[in-house]
């Protein structure tokens, strides 16, 4: 009988890429020490298997005309299987050290924190089977009291709107206290519910101190809120874990692409906006991932928002597909576009369209119905 050969220990694989002129074989062997080890551990006579299995691994370099690319294997054992200790691990200090951009992770089925909901916890959630589900923004986003915030919801009580969210610049504020406007806005939502026989979402924003912050969650949930807004990259990917894995917190979680540029925009620098928004939020327990839409009213390529779509949403082992929400500057007409490139797993997101439209916010919830061919 031919002996088992024992399975390779979980490994966590990165590849960069870098700009012509690096080199690449160079930089991976950095990596591969300085982001495991850090040094030789030539002191540390009789742990040489114990370092050994903590030191990363150079598996692939590729090299062209214009740039260069390099695949690293690290053991899953040198994280806590969470995405702060991966990113720190994979390109923490690494990322000061000049061009290089982190383009792409092949992570252990259990590195990360499941979503709650996904695309199909979330589409039985607010009893929509099939198509794309519409989701409002209040606005002003600022200025505007709890009663606003209820006026709001009021003006659109009579559609069927799926969603609305809190903008991200919105905290919890003097004027228009976290709590309050869940308090003010939760009677409509529940007499919506009531005459459709189905759920309508409001994301509430949750802000503040880390500490502070997973408090609000609870005491918004306790009180019967039924979604949460999270601006992750501002607060890190550990606190949307937190939020997914907290019993207290059984709801659906919107991830806001605030401060994604930063990390994503220089072309030789940072992290693809794929993993950013797309894998990453998905490990890490988003339910809703919004991102700019090409079409809107922010830069953002086919290329980015087709990956980062994909990313939500391709078959990864047993991990919920999670929806994306294209955003920024969206309007009816661009929606059968995005309908045709994309499918009816959307989250469609519409703030200004919705709250400025001259006909008022009825009329224009439902001409993004007509262009989704619903009525």
């Amino acid at each position: 009988m031919t002996p088992r050969v024992p399975d390779s220990p979980p490994a966590i694989l990165a590849t960069y890429r870098f700009p012509s002129g690096v080199n690449a074989q160079k930089q991976a062997e950095i990596i591969a020490i300085g982001q495991t080890l850090g040094s030789t551990g030539a002191h540390f006579a009789g742990r040489e298997a114990a370092l050994a299995a903590c030191r990363g691994d150079v598996l692939s370099v590729a090299v062209n005309e214009h740039e260069s690319f390099a695949t690293v294997r690290f053991p899953a054992a040198n994280t806590e299987r969470d995405i702060g200790t991966l990113l720190t691990m994979v390109f923490g200090k690494y990322s000061l050290a000049g061009p290089a951009r982190l383009v792409d992770l092949t992570l252990p089925e259990d590195v990360g924190t499941r979503p709650r909901f996904g695309i199909d916890g979330l589409r039985a959630k607010v009893g929509v089977p099939k198509r794309p589900l519409l989701m409002a923004i209040f606005k002003p986003a600022l200025g505007l009291t709890a009663h606003d915030h209820a006026e709001l919801i009021r003006s659109v009580a009579d559609t069927e709107l799926d969603l609305i969210k809190d903008d991200e610049i919105l905290g919890n504020l003097a004027s228009a206290p976290t709590l309050e406007r869940w308090r003010a806005c939760r009677p409509l939502i529940e007499a919506m519910r009531d005459r459709r026989g189905r759920n309508f979402l409001y994301a509430v924003n949750v802000t503040g101190r880390a500490d502070a912050l997973l408090a609000q969650a609870r005491a918004l949930v306790a009180e019967g809120a039924n979604a949460l807004l999270v601006n992750v990259l501002v607060y890190g990917y550990p606190l949307l874990e937190a939020l997914a894995a907290d019993p207290e917190i059984q709801v659906p979680l919107v991830a806001h692409p605030a401060l994604a540029g930063a990390l994503s925009l220089a072309p030789d620098h940072g992290i693809d906006y794929r993993l950013v928004l797309g894998k990453l939020m998905r490990r890490a327990g988003a339910d809703i991932v919004l991102h700019p839409a090409r079409f809107g009213s922010l830069p953002f390529s086919a290329g980015d928002e087709g990956a980062v779509i994909a990313a939500l949403r391709e078959p990864a082992g047993d991990w919920p597909r999670v929806f994306p929400g294209p955003s920024a500057g969206i309007k009816p007409e661009v929606v059968p576009a995005l309908r045709q490139d994309y499918g009816d797993d959307l989250v469609i997101n519409a703030g200004s369209a919705i709250f400025d439209f001259a006909k008022g916010p009825k009329a224009a919830v439902t001409a993004f119905f007509d262009s989704l061919e619903i009525y």
